[in-house]
């Protein structure tokens, strides 16, 4: 269960996808606005204590920990718990978001924690109720529902947390949009 007044919280950022339907492009250092995705969502992060990065290494300016999933490519279930095992510290509370989400903002990780209180934690949803890779969870609730190493791989993310009492938090504005296919891209550059 998330405290009420907590502040020091670490971030996870899940890169480490194959972006098939962006022929593996690699979404990190896909520019938006002038600025890479990762840097967006490092952004959206800066309250955190720690970040781990999970994918490949790319030079940023703020001191993250890079880690490639293990097994790689097992999806974001194997992402979010390999960067929790290389967490160097122990966090209360993580923040976990998809690097391709480039209108996340602190503001709206506050949000969600804000929202998360007595709760395991709280997630994004579009504006058709669909959740987004964003949320922040309790560590302890995480640990509860964290399957063993060997069915992380391929592991759905959703069934993992329904397991938890997490809050649907409504996005503003386009704070929700993430960038899947070029077309995607397209569209918010426009924005």
């Amino acid at each position: 269960m998330i405290e009420p007044g907590l502040t020091s919280f670490a971030a996870i950022i899940l890169a480490g996808g194959q972006a098939t339907r962006l022929g593996g492009a690699d979404k990190a250092s896909i520019e938006v606005h002038g600025r890479t995705l990762l840097e967006h969502a490092l952004d959206a992060v800066i309250d955190a204590s720690e970040v781990v990065v999970v994918g490949h290494s790319v030079p940023t300016e703020r001191p993250v920990t890079f880690v490639v999933e293990d097994p790689q490519y097992g999806g974001p279930v194997a992402g979010l718990l390999t960067g929790r095992d290389a967490l160097l510290r122990s966090f209360p509370t993580l923040a976990v978001l998809a690097v391709d989400m480039p209108f996340l903002t602190a503001a709206t990780l506050r949000r969600l924690q804000d929202a998360a209180v007595d709760h395991d934690g709280a997630v994004l949803a579009d504006p058709d109720g669909r959740r987004q890779l964003a949320f922040v969870v309790a560590s302890a609730a995480l640990d509860r529902v964290r399957p063993d190493h060997e069915a992380q791989h391929g592991h759905a993310l959703w069934p993992m947390l329904d397991q938890l009492d997490v809050v649907v938090v409504p996005a503003h504005a386009r704070e929700h949009r993430d960038v899947d296919t070029w077309t995607d891209l397209r569209d918010l550059a426009d924005d």
